[in-house]
């Protein structure tokens, strides 16, 4: 008797646990389908909020500015720096030189020959004159000012009043002093090697005023403001140019660049760009994210392409390290209340198709006029109709007393049936 009752509460206890089962499976199931639909549409309604949609294209650019290339004849001596990287300099105003031939040998002499005339000098213990402490205490002041200075055209000028100045010091100890004619020497020897130095040496100047730039890539002519006309999809995708490289520094020659325009030339497929007119004005962003103004300059057709040439006169100076970009072309941007295209559904109303959304609020949803402003592949702006422009699109008194209109953060159907 005792063994069929447990027989019979082990049958009870099975089936127990078999529609438990059966529960948590169905539990189960009804939940990773909730996840699932949640995951694919995270929520049946959007919050209206402000918000500004974009018409974008992205595109690869090649720049394009006024450049003055200069170069001299003794370029293969490498060459010394005398005004840095992004400088603004007058016309004729000296920009970098060449070495001369034998320069580092020439330097040599000059520094032994210095060394000779300091410990000349240090000899001279008497000496004591006011112009030379006068020269002293502009050496040292000039030595002190260099501290923390990391411009190198302030450091060269420096340098070279500090030698001007020992020279000075020099020549004035040769006077006064009874090894004179020993320094004398020293000095007309150290400046007949200096001499030889400056002649050797080729100056090279700003042929007009602008930014000096070292970054020469030889594409200087081919891509001018004067060349649009000859500008085609082959020319530019011939250019073994890699975007976003930077353009290396030359040891040969430098550039004066006008520093306030460049230009872009791109090559674009889009329907904005078939239809783009000359001297209207599209934003750009560029690669450091800074959103321009820019100017259509030029237009071009070639088959199913458009060749435009922008004109920039922001961000200059950021893009002279560069040749060829990746950048976006916002061709228009509008503000409002943002909704999603699917959000939005169409009624007719006599020979008008009116858009509207629905809006849901403590369980009552309630059908909202809307008109649309601008709209992208995604979004749409849209704005309330006036009951004026609602009369004029056939709608009665009637119909209108009881219409509702559509503000920030309401909650609409993402898909109104």
């Amino acid at each position: 008797m005792k063994k069929q009752k447990l027989k019979r509460k082990y049958k009870l206890n099975k089936k127990m646990m078999i529609a438990i089962s059966i529960v948590v499976l169905i539990i189960l199931g009804y939940c990773l389908y909730k996840v699932v639909a949640l995951v694919q549409n995270p929520t049946n309604t959007f919050s209206v909020e402000q918000g500004k949609i974009y018409q974008e294209e992205e595109a690869t650019g090649y720049i394009i500015r006024e450049e003055t290339v200069v170069k001299g004849n003794n370029y293969k001596n490498g060459m010394v720096q005398i005004k840095t990287e992004g400088e603004r300099v007058a016309k004729n105003e000296p920009i970098f030189r060449y070495y001369s031939s034998g320069e580092e040998n020439l330097k040599k002499k000059i520094a032994e020959l210095d060394s000779k005339i300091d410990e000349a000098m240090a000899g001279e213990k008497e000496l004591f004159t006011s112009d030379i402490k006068a020269i002293e205490k502009q050496i040292e002041e000039t030595i002190a000012s260099l501290v923390g200075v990391n411009n190198m055209q302030t450091i060269r000028e420096a340098k070279k009043e500090i030698s001007n100045g020992i020279t000075k010091k020099a020549k004035i100890a040769g006077d006064y002093s009874p090894a004179g004619s020993y320094l004398k020497k020293l000095i007309n020897e150290r400046k007949k090697y200096e001499n030889q130095l400056n002649s050797g040496t080729e100056h090279l100047k700003a042929p007009i005023s602008g930014v000096v730039s070292y970054k020469v890539d030889g594409y200087e002519e081919i891509l001018s403001p004067s060349n649009f006309n000859n500008l085609s999809k082959e020319t530019l995708k011939k250019l073994n140019i890699k975007t976003g490289q930077v353009v290396a520094d030359s040891t040969e020659s430098g550039k004066i660049i006008n520093n306030f325009e460049c230009y872009i030339a791109c090559i674009l497929n889009s329907e904005q760009a078939k239809e783009a007119k000359l001297s209207s004005s599209v934003k750009i962003r560029l690669p450091n994210n800074a959103e321009v103004l820019s100017t259509i300059e030029y237009i071009s057709h070639e088959d199913d392409d458009t060749i435009l040439v922008l004109k920039l006169s922001e961000q200059v100076q950021e893009l002279v390290s560069y040749r060829k970009i990746s950048f976006d072309i916002i061709w228009w941007s509008h503000s409002g209340k943002k909704v999603p295209i699917s959000a939005i559904g169409k009624e007719q109303k006599g020979d008008n198709e009116i858009y509207y959304v629905v809006r849901t609020r403590a369980g009552y949803q309630d059908k909202i006029l809307v008109k649309v402003t601008k709209q992208n592949e995604k979004y749409s702006i849209v704005e309330n109709y006036t009951n004026a422009e609602l009369l004029e699109l056939g709608y009665s008194a009637e119909e209108l007393k009881s219409r509702k209109t559509l503000t920030l953060y309401d909650e609409i159907l993402k898909k109104p049936e």
